[in-house]
Parts: structure tokens; sequence; C-alpha cells
């Protein structure tokens, strides 16, 4: 049996209880507030909608750059490139390195069966679809620190900086780490987020798939210790109930932010790209002895055309169609032998695919004219991916002018002409993108930069969206 308080104390104790819970009750208001101001959105149904101080947005500026450079060491070429393949020794450790900032970020993490990471915050209404973001870590050969980083780094600072403001999420927050978005290694672009959205195609190509070492992709993975097969990628697919949202921060990998002075690019679509492989064969021969008229030459094959390329673009009528021979090989390579095989890879986009498609078609046709009127055979005309373009989500591209005229920030829409996991990730929820200026629009080369300043405005941006919308 316990003990009876004496009266006086007895008062005295259910006092201090009833001034405790008046406390609670006025911080647990004080905090619900906080969250509406950052938001913009009620926490609970009522009539006032409260703004947010930008000065009360407090990135960490200082400890984000510390995490660019430690996560650009991880690296196979010497600074300031990067270099960071797939399933590489390196691509290993800066994939431990994100976990583990995840989980100093006291979110909880998962990775699916090729690698794609997940950092999930929960929100109070855990069972509503999620609200997502991120990018890739991959590097090509000798490039920068910052394509895709910021959109990984720069989304993990946006949670810090939400959390640091004592916000709560009604919606999770979730941030991904996509693998794999260049295709240095198996030729595939944008691997994570393509099966992510249940490519057949993507699961297909990789059935087949070796590197340049004649390394399977299967066995890469089971080096970086994943241990797939064939039956498993089908799993990595989400549904389209998994995300109500998605948005991604990057670097503009182009100069018109900088040049115009302007804060803040809202993606309004992302081009539609699409990969061809050619190959021509000829006789070859002595490049002295086999007289011009006798010739078979592949290789002035190819450079017609690569010419014809150029000429087919120029006439769309448009300039957003882009197209680029990237890659053009010649054997036996030697300066006084005639080519008798060519190699070329075409990369072709538009945010028209109709567009696009013309473009293909014009391409297949001159290699067909060419073939024919240098006497070489065309052994290979392979449309490897022919992806269509996505449309950002005009709710999203509201809420991220709404958050950059709240920050008093510059801003203008336009297009993505680089691809990203975005484009993937539209088949799968609404998507949004968020450029930032980059030095003289480099990027995929070692002299890439993004200055602090517009990485943290990107990042409060990123933020102030993400609040939107997890309690939209």
């Amino acid at each position: 049996m316990s003990p009876i308080l004496p009266l006086p104390f007895l008062f005295l104790f259910l006092l201090v209880s009833f001034l405790s819970a008046i406390s609670d009750a006025n911080h647990e208001d004080a905090t619900r507030r906080t969250m509406e101001e950052f938001s913009g959105y009620p926490i609970h149904p009522h009539p006032s909608v409260l703004s947010l101080s930008p000065s009360s947005l407090s990135v960490d500026a200082v400890g984000l750059q510390r995490q660019i450079d430690e996560l650009a060491a991880f690296s196979d070429t010497p600074a300031p490139s990067v270099t960071r393949i797939l399933y590489s020794e390196k691509d290993v450790l800066a994939r431990s390195y994100i976990k583990s900032l995840m989980k100093e970020a006291a979110l909880s993490v998962r990775e699916d069966a090729v690698g794609n990471i997940f950092g999930r915050w929960n929100g109070y209404e855990a069972e509503l679809p999620a609200v997502a973001t991120g990018s890739h870590i991959d590097a090509i050969p000798f490039s920068g620190k910052y394509d895709g980083v910021v959109g990984v780094l720069g989304a993990l600072e946006a949670i810090n900086t939400l959390k640091r403001s004592n916000f709560q999420p009604r919606r999770s927050l979730e941030v991904i780490m996509f693998t794999s978005e260049e295709p240095t290694r198996f030729g595939i672009s944008c691997l994570g987020s393509r099966l992510l959205a249940g490519s057949e195609a993507a699961a297909d190509a990789l059935k087949q798939a070796v590197d340049g070492q004649n390394i399977s992709f299967f066995d890469a993975a089971k080096s970086a210790g994943y241990n797939i097969c064939q039956e498993d990628l089908p799993n990595v697919s989400l549904t389209k109930e998994s995300y109500s949202a998605f948005l991604e921060l990057h670097i503009e990998q182009g100069p018109i932010l900088e040049e115009e002075g302007v804060s803040i690019g809202i993606v309004t679509a992302i081009a539609a790209p699409a990969s061809i492989k050619v190959d021509f064969e000829g006789n070859g021969g002595h490049a002295g002895a086999v007289l011009m008229p006798a010739r078979s030459d592949a290789g002035l094959a190819a450079a017609e055309l690569a010419l014809a390329v150029e000429k087919h673009v120029l006439a769309s009528g448009s300039i957003d169609t882009v197209g680029t021979v990237g890659i053009l090989e010649l054997h036996p390579g030697a300066i006084n032998s005639i080519p008798s095989r060519s190699h070329l890879e075409i990369d072709t986009r538009d945010i028209d695919e109709k567009r696009r498609n013309t473009v293909i078609e014009k391409i297949q046709h001159s290699a067909s004219k060419i073939a024919t009127d240098r006497g070489v055979n065309l052994s290979q005309f392979t449309v490897v991916n022919q992806d269509p373009p996505a449309v950002c989500d005009e709710s999203i591209i509201g809420a991220m002018e709404a958050a950059s005229q709240h920050l008093n920030l510059s801003h203008k829409l336009m297009i993505s002409r680089a691809y990203h996991d975005s484009l993937f990730m539209a088949r799968i929820s609404p998507m949004g993108m968020i450029f930032i200026p980059c030095y003289k629009g480099y990027s995929h080369k070692p002299e890439e930069y993004a200055s602090m300043e517009d990485i943290a405005n990107g990042v409060k941006v990123l933020a102030l969206t993400l609040a939107k919308l997890s309690l939209d």
C-alpha cells in the first residue's frame, strides 16, 4: 500500500505537476508554430498560415564542404580529379561513408539488391507515401567532385537543417543515393533509378552486360558485397505508391545561371536522351599500296556519318535538339593502315521526343546511304536506349518558386538538357529539380566547381520545398 502524502505535500505535488503540464503544452505549441512557420503549412487545421524568416534556416556550410572534400578523396585518380566507378573499391568506401552520414543524421538506412541506398526520416504519419530526394555519387574518369554529390550530401544537409529547426514531417522524408547514374562501366546510364522504375529493358541488358575487362555485372556486384542474381532484379522496382514526390538538387552543368547572375534554376522538363551504336566494316589495306579509287575505307564512312549527325541535328529547327559523336574508334589504328572497321557511339537529345526520333531516323538513313556509296558494310546500327522526356510536376515547380521567393533568391524556369535520375523517378511519382550555378558551366572535368554560397542556397530551397511537400 503506497503511503498517503500529508495534505500540504499533496497540494505541492499537484501544483508542480500542473505547472509541468502547462510548460510541456507551451513547448509543444511553440514547436508546432516553428514547424508551421518553416513550412508555410498548418500542422493541425486552422486558418492561420505563418511565414518563416530566411535567417532561421541554418545550413552548416563548413561541415557540408568538409563532407564534399572527404567524399572526393575516395577516388582512383589524384585530386583535383575524381574517378569513382561502379562497384570499385573506392565506390564501396564512398558508399560506406554515405551510410555513416545517414546514420549520424538518425535516419533509418537500407540498401536494395543493386546498392541503391535509402535513408529515411519517419514522419508522424509514416503510413503516407514519403517525399524523396537524392542523386548519385559515382563519377566518370577524371571528373569533378560536385556532379551528383551536391544532390546527396546537400539532401542530407537539408534534412539536418530541418531537424535543427525543430521541424517534424508529416510524410516521411527519404534521401536516396542512386547506384550508377553514369554509364561508365556497363554502358547503362541511370542504372539504379531505371531499375527502381521497373525498367525491364535495363534488367534484360544486365543479364549480358560485361565491362572492359569482360567482368559481368553480377560478378562485379558480388565483388562489392552485393550477392545478387538475375532473378533479384525485378525486386528492386518500386510501386507508384512509394513516394508522393521526388526532388533532385544538382549543379546546372551549363553556364546559363552563372552568366545571368541567377541563384536558382527551376527545371520544367528533362530532355529525352537516345544512344546509338554504329559499326562499319571495310577491306582495309596498306596506306600506300591501295589506290584511292579501290578503297573500302571504314574510317571515312565513320567520319562522314559524324558530320551527318551534326547536319541532321542543326536541321531540326530547334535549339533544343543536340547530337554528339562521343566515341569514334578505328581498327587497326595504325597510321599506315586503311581502317577496316570503325565504331561510333552517338548521343542525341531533345525535349520533344518525336523530333528527336526523327533525327534518329535520318541518322540511320545516312548510315545506310554512306555504306552503299563507300562500298562498306553497315554491320551494326543499334539504338541502345530511346527514353522519353520527363515533364516536372507543376505543383512542385510552384513550391520551388515559392521557396525561392520566400528566401529572396533570384530564380528562372529552365530545361535540363542533361539527363538525371529524376528522368526515371518521374515514372514513379511527381518530380522536380533544383539547379544551382557552377563555374563556367564546367562538369565532368576536374575544374567542375560550385561555390558554397550557391550550394547553401540550393539546400535551403530544397529544405523548404521538402517541408511543404511533407505536410501537403
